[in-house]
This record gives C-alpha cells, structure tokens and sequence, in this order.
C-alpha cells in the first residue's frame, strides 16, 4: 500500500511531465484498477506491453524524484505544518493570552489548515 501511495504522490508531482500514452496507461492501472491484460484489450497492445509501459513510466516518476526531490520536500514541510498546529493546538489551551495573541493563534491554525488541505 505505502508502495501505491508513493507513486501516486510521484505522478502529481511529475505526471504532466509524461507522454500521452503514459499517462493513459498510469491512470488506466492505477485510478481505474484496470487490470494488465484489460489495458492491453482496450489500447490493442499485449499484456506485456503494458506491464513494460507501466515499468517505464514508474521508473521515469522515481527518476524525476531522485533529480528533483519536490516529493521528498513536500513531505518534510507537510510534517512541520502539523508540528507547528500541534504546538498552537497545546499554546491554546493556555488561557492567558491577550486578545491579539488569541488573534495570531486562530491565524495560524488557519494557515497550517489550508496548506494540510
């Protein structure tokens, strides 16, 4: 599963960076769960094709990860956004903050909300 996830990641990142035909078999395998050899049916290629395609085009996302690592990036600041709402999360439930103290918690919270959407 982390396996799917990673790659799903590495597709965001990098899937317009592909040809046509990479895509339509990534997203055929990976976002309709179509299976090799019905990917091959619908694209009139062999299941081997497919596979080879598929193999291709995994290794070309990981590949513009290791040059690129904006992935890797993400990743690091999406767990510091959750550290820093954590810490506000605990400053809250302090009550002796001034009004606009209060104020820049909530603004936080709301930044730190946004970018973890």
């Amino acid at each position: 599963m982390k396996d799917i996830l990673h790659i799903t990641l590495l597709y965001d990142f990098y899937g317009e960076l592909l040809t046509e035909k990479q895509k339509l078999v990534y997203e055929m395998y990976y976002q309709n769960d179509l299976s090799l050899t019905e990917i091959g049916e619908e694209l009139l290629i062999s299941r081997q094709a497919v596979r080879d395609q598929l193999k291709r085009t995994e290794k070309i996302l990981q590949q513009y990860e290791s040059k690129l690592q904006l992935v890797q990036k993400f990743l690091k600041q999406k767990t510091a956004v959750q550290k820093i709402k954590s810490i506000i999360e605990e400053m809250e439930k302090e009550e002796h903050f001034s009004d606009k103290a209060k104020y820049n918690i909530e603004t936080i919270q709301k930044i730190a909300a946004e970018i973890l959407a």
